[in-house]
């Protein structure tokens, strides 16, 4: 059985220990970042979404990782400062974690085995992963950085979209609003 991802210890950006069951009741929307890639301009579609929708119960929770191509290399101070000062992320941000391969964190783990396929719009991502010999083998794996998984508010993983799919996409804003929608637990 795989375990809740309300109870997978995570840590903040600071260090502080916690997890998901903090933000228990309410939509959550889990982001790999990073702060040097090409998608890396989504944190401003992110902390959109956040504004728009935090008061009906919404979250936007950023876990920073370095997997692919090492476009976050910096440390968790560095990347909570950049998030600040270049993009006026207020969201939660967590402490850099890997997101793929054997050394996944339990909370990628966790969504990947509730959700194993990204909604996707086209190959265009993929097919420019494949030709720089970039794409995971297994399609379960988070394909690149910025890959959303939302999270409804009874803690079930209720969509997963692929890493050029943007935060105001209306597929993401329309599962975001249904989830949102659900009566509260």
């Amino acid at each position: 059985m795989t375990q809740s991802v309300e109870s997978i210890p995570v840590e903040r950006i600071d260090g502080a220990p916690t997890n998901l069951g903090e933000y228990q009741g309410k939509v959550r929307l889990v982001v790999n970042v990073a702060s040097q890639c090409g998608l890396t301009p989504q944190y401003e579609g992110l902390q959109t979404l956040y504004d728009r929708y935090r008061d009906q119960g919404f979250e936007v929770l950023g876990f920073p990782a370095n997997d692919f191509k090492a476009q976050e290399p910096g440390s968790n101070e560095e990347i909570a400062a950049f998030c600040s000062g270049q993009y006026g992320v207020t969201f939660p941000m967590f402490a850099k974690i890997s997101v793929k391969g054997e050394t996944r964190h339990p909370l990628y783990n966790a969504l990947v085995a509730a959700q194993s396929q990204a909604t996707t719009q086209g190959t265009a991502l993929r097919d420019r992963l494949a030709q720089n010999g970039l794409a995971p083998e297994d399609p379960s794996e988070v394909m690149w950085n910025f890959e959303k998984f939302l999270i409804d508010r009874q803690g079930r993983v209720v969509g997963r979209f692929a890493p050029d799919i943007k935060p105001e996409d209306p597929l993401v804003v329309g599962a975001i609003e249904e989830a949102l929608a659900q009566a509260k637990p």
